[in-house]
């Protein structure tokens, strides 16, 4: 009766601040999670990897939770971090990723944001066509609020 749901999402983007304080907020899981939208629970289960529950969205029975994991890796001398898909007993999502921080002429920083993700939802099939755009398009939107809460928060 289920179905995956698969996003793509890559954007790129400046910010104010210096490489290293950027690096030093992103490698920082929990630091770095503390941006992103509609986050319920950000679980540490072990050394570099996270369990990420978000907010229910819907009502009873016909309510949703996206649940994943991730292995985190940083690297300071590159200042690339990358996530990985790991096993979470409730988790119904894959996510992979990446940041790519590179200092830029002005000082600051340019980002560049990758993430893969396939989310399996409990729904009939006959939904996907429906469901999937609106899936889609949340994704997208967190991603978004996510980048500009970020943005806002390199400012200072």
């Amino acid at each position: 009766m289920a179905f995956d749901v698969s996003i793509e999402i890559s954007k790129s983007f400046s910010v104010e601040a210096n490489a290293d304080a950027v690096f030093k907020v992103l490698a920082d899981v929990p630091d770095s999670a503390s941006h992103f939208p509609k986050l319920a629970n950000l679980v540490k289960e072990s050394e570099n990897v996270y369990r990420w529950e978000m907010e229910k969205i819907g009502a009873g029975a016909a309510s949703l939770q996206t649940i994943y994991a991730c292995e985190y890796n940083s690297d300071a001398a590159t200042r690339n971090i990358t996530w990985k898909p790991t096993k979470t007993a409730d988790g119904n999502g894959q996510v992979s990723g990446a940041w790519k921080i590179t200092e830029n002429a002005n000082g600051g920083t340019d980002l560049e944001f990758s993430t893969q993700a396939t989310l399996t939802l409990p729904l009939p099939k006959l939904t996907r066509g429906m469901v999937s755009p609106v899936v889609k398009t949340e994704f997208e939107t967190m991603v978004d609020k996510y980048i500009s809460n970020l943005s806002s928060a390199f400012k200072a």
